[in-house]
């Protein structure tokens, strides 16, 4: 069997049976055994225990349960509610008003959510309801949760950049960091794209009347999440702590925020440290399936026949860029963040050291074109959760996304020409 038709086979019945409405690990795990069997026969098989106990035994994934915990503990005590009205009082002179809210909001609660997902039902469980009952325009206040909730993904602690950093056992703590950057800078398009919309039509975001809350009262409703991003941030940016370290610290203080600033009972800790292990477990579940799609591709000479062919095309760094772009963006269509990333990752990552391309900043790009999958029809995940919690259709929740998908893409180009836009901070970082 060639490596081209073995490769094709795999990717075309990894994809088949994702649209099928099979659950990714279980598409990628069944595919990947497939071609394990073809190319070495049934004793392909006996590598399975040494593939399941080197995928998941990683200190770096534990992490993912920290993060996870932090981010459920937040948004379970009603802190999140707390943070948003804070931030509405400090932008509601700005044009765009709440918007402006949504869009800082979510990048201010992305710093300790990690996940894309999270951010958008976070924020918008508490944002669309003030939004529509105020008459703001319906299409730009569901666009800009949809858009704002991928910097979940970017803005770091981000669940993305942990898979990442582990399929292609790169620095979580430089990744993490490398994001944080681009990640504000990205903030600031949305907020000026909202800015601009306001003020050329006033009427997308009427003026918020009536006394805004007191400067003390704002103040305590920012502080604890300012507290809890400058420690988990600081300590991994200045070598003291670990990104697992970071999450185990950010989870107590989250319970402790939950307790005393929130409303967290027992009920809702419990509820929390639930909804943690079983995302948890599934993520890691899609780890170990990606594990074995992998072993299996570069078992069969996959990788690197496509690595050397790739290069034999002898495509510039701009064309092969370009190309990734367009293999993203097709993708997003069809396929969720996490099976883009373990499905791309490693057949691409053989590749970069031919064109001469960072692992970090090329991370940073991985995750901000996942972002743009976020919010590409038909199965953009955001698009839908928009659309889970408010009464409007996924139409409009679809047109109020496009221009915050074209702002992306023009900030990918940016990222190309000037990619110290990633690498700034990672340079200077302590050790991690």
């Amino acid at each position: 069997m060639s490596w081209i038709s073995g490769g094709g086979l795999a990717v075309v019945l990894f994809v088949a049976l994702l649209l099928g409405g099979m659950w990714i690990p279980f598409a990628l795990g069944a595919a990947g055994l497939i071609l394990l069997a073809i190319t070495d026969g049934w004793r392909g098989l006996n590598a399975l225990g040494l593939i399941t106990w080197g995928s998941v035994n990683s200190f770096t994934l534990t992490a993912i349960p920290m993060f996870l915990l932090m981010a459920e503990l937040l948004l379970r005590s009603g802190v999140s509610h707390r943070v948003y009205a804070g931030l509405s009082t400090l932008v509601r002179r700005l044009p765009g008003g709440l918007l402006q809210t949504n869009v800082i909001g979510c990048a201010v609660f992305a710093a300790i959510s990690g996940s894309s997902v999270a951010t958008a039902a976070g924020i918008g469980t508490v944002a669309l309801p003030q939004l529509l009952s105020r008459g703001y325009d319906r299409r730009l206040s569901a666009g800009t949760l949809a858009a704002g909730g991928t910097l979940g993904i970017l803005i770091p602690p981000s669940i993305a950049m942990i898979l990442y950093g582990t399929f292609t056992e790169t620095s979580i703590a430089r990744l993490f960091i490398a994001g944080l950057l681009p990640g504000l800078v990205l903030t600031g398009m949305f907020s000026i794209y909202v800015a601009g919309r306001a003020l050329m039509n006033p009427a997308v975001a009427p003026k918020e009347e009536g006394p805004a809350d007191p400067f003390l009262t704002t103040m305590a409703n920012l502080a604890p999440f300012a507290v809890l991003i400058a420690v988990v941030l600081g300590g991994i940016y200045l070598g003291f702590v670990t990104p697992t370290e970071a999450g185990a610290v950010g989870s107590l203080m989250a319970l402790i925020i939950g307790r005393v600033w929130g409303r967290l009972g027992w009920a809702d800790f419990m509820g929390a440290v639930s909804a943690s292990v079983r995302v948890s477990a599934a993520l890691l579940l899609i780890v170990l399936a990606a594990y074995i799609f992998a072993y299996a591709l570069e078992n069969a000479g996959i990788a690197s026949e496509l690595a050397k062919w790739m290069i034999g095309l002898e495509l510039s760094r701009t064309e092969f860029l370009i190309a990734i772009f367009i293999l993203y963006a097709v993708l997003g269509c069809f396929i969720d963040s996490i099976g883009m990333m373990v499905l791309t990752v490693p057949l691409l990552f053989p590749v970069l050291p031919a064109y001469d391309i960072d692992v970090i900043w090329f991370g940073v790009v991985v995750v901000i074109l996942i972002e743009l999958g976020q919010i590409t029809p038909p199965l953009g995940i955001n698009l839908f959760v928009i659309q889970g919690i408010w009464t409007g259709k996924l139409g409009e929740v679809v047109r109020g996304s496009l221009p915050f998908y074209a702002i992306m893409v023009l900030f990918v180009g940016l990222l190309a020409l000037f990619p110290g836009l990633a690498l700034l901070l990672p340079s200077r970082m302590g050790a991690g």
